[in-house]
Formats: structure tokens, sequence, C-alpha cells
């Protein structure tokens, strides 16, 4: 199997050496079956290591894909929709507990109106979906929004308070989506928070610490808030504001996929680097 996984590797490397379209070199390996086996044989191997907890993804690349295909770009971002809902499937499957999405940052609203309109047409549209999902209920999965909320339209507001209490009971997963989401943005709002606490008496300023702090993020409701494994798409390497705090020991993982044609291999590839990877925090 190790052959396999070789010949994958090199088929791969060999057609980004030739400035061959590796997208295409890797739809013409799925077509010959090699990737069907080398999946499996992955997944045996991730089943038999510890599994993340907490996975984090910035969906990246929608955009750049529909551009690849001629399409304008919010038929980039409603294909990445569609892969929203496989990953989902894929991680829970695997028996992870918590995922939190990159959805839209705040930097985001400064794309053309026409762009952003159509992404909150599509928020809400899968909203609607995800309060009567099957998968969802299934597993048990609490879903909520974390970001600057008040940035989103009344009724896409409206529809993730439905969903927050349609899944308010569920204890089992977590999902989160951050959306109207920045990094810095949730620090300040942390410690807008801790300085009224203080103002009025509730919190003690020398009681405040690291984990005093954390009771203050959007991810306080979290078990674990700390993802273990943060997964990035496109190519681009860096965080871009994602969970700036809780990322400071998560293992990071660039794949140079647009999110549209994530595969369940890349999932299986990222959890595999990550269970290779010795975690010291800082020891």
């Amino acid at each position: 199997m190790r052959l396999v996984e070789k010949l994958v590797s090199f088929l791969e490397h060999l057609a980004r050496f030739l400035n061959m379209d590796v997208r295409k070199a890797r739809m013409a390996l799925l077509k010959s079956g090699i990737y069907d086996i080398y999946e499996r044989w992955l997944e045996v191997q991730v089943r038999n290591r510890p599994i993340p907890e907490h996975i984090g993804v910035i969906l990246d690349g929608n955009r750049r894909w529909a551009r690849m295909h001629g399409l304008e770009p919010w038929v980039g971002h409603r294909f990445g929709a569609r892969k929203v809902e496989d990953l989902l499937r894929w991680c829970l499957e695997l028996g992870v507990r918590t995922v939190t999405l990159y959805a839209f940052s705040t930097e985001n609203f400064r794309r053309t109106p026409r762009e952003v309109m159509e992404l909150m047409e599509l928020f809400e549209e899968k909203l609607r979906e995800l309060k009567e999902n099957d998968v969802i209920h299934k597993y048990k999965v609490r879903v909520k929004a974390i970001g600057r909320l008040e940035l989103l339209p009344p009724h896409v507001r409206k529809l993730i308070k439905e969903v927050e209490a349609a899944t308010a009971h569920y204890n089992g997963h977590f999902l989160n989506i951050a959306i109207a989401y920045g990094g810095r943005a949730e620090i300040v709002d942390a410690v807008r928070k801790i300085a009224r606490d203080v103002k009025t008496g509730k919190l003690d300023p020398e009681e405040i610490d690291e984990k005093v702090f954390e009771r203050y993020l959007y991810t306080s409701h979290l078990p674990k808030q700390d993802p273990d494994l943060i997964i990035r798409t496109s190519g681009e390497e860096r965080l871009s504001g994602f969970l700036l705090w809780q990322s400071a020991y998560s293992e990071l993982c660039f794949i140079d996929v647009y999110w549209p044609e994530f595969r369940r291999i890349d999932l299986l590839r990222a959890i595999r680097t990550y269970q290779k990877r010795q975690r010291r925090f800082g020891r």
C-alpha cells in the first residue's frame, strides 16, 4: 500500500513539474481507481491513531475555482457550500467532536455588493436546511454561529437563532460557523466585556488569567476551545485572523486544493499529518 501512496504523490508532483493541470491529473487518478484504494488504506491508518477532537477549517478558494471554470464568484460559493455538507459528514463519521468553519470574515463585507448579497442569500438557504438536517440530529450536533452577528441582515440573524435553539440541547458534537468573524474583533469584544464586568464590580482585575479570559471568547460554550488541527485550502499559508487566541498550539495543514474540490482523501491526509506530529505545547 505504501507503493500506491508513493505513486499518487509522484504523479501529483510530476504534474506540477511539467506545468500540467494538477486538478486534471487528480481526476485521471480518481477515474483509474487508485485514489479509492489509497483512501481506504489511509482511513485504516487514521482510525488506528487518536483522532483530533477539534478541527478548524478555513474554506478558501471558492472564487478562484469559479474563475478557473469561467463562472461568477457566487457560483463557486454554492459549490463550496455543498462541500461543507460532505466535510461535516466525514468528520462525524471519523469521530471528530467539534468542527469550526471559517465561512465569512468581517473583511469580506468589503467585497462587491452583489457578492455579499449572494452570500447572505446562500447563508439563509443553508441555515434553513441545517435546522432540518438529518445528520445534525442523528449525531446530536449543537450548532452555533460565532462572530459579530449584529453586522448580519436581520433575516439571517433570525435563522441563526432558530438553528441554535433547535440544537441547544445537544452536546454530542459541536459545529461552529464563524460568520462576520475576525480573530482580532473577538479579542477586542472579550476585552470590552471584561472591562464592563470590572467596572460593575463583577470581576476583580487580579482574578484575570487565561482561563478567565477564555470565558469571554465566542467559543466559551465549547468543551475544548482550542483546535487540535486547522486546515486551510487553496494553497494559501496564513490564518487570516482565524481563531487567533485559540490557535496558539494548533497544528496547521495547508492544502493546495480549492475548497470546492476538497476530497475525503485530503481530510484523511491532513489528519494523518496531525497524528504524526509531536505536540509539545512548549515543553
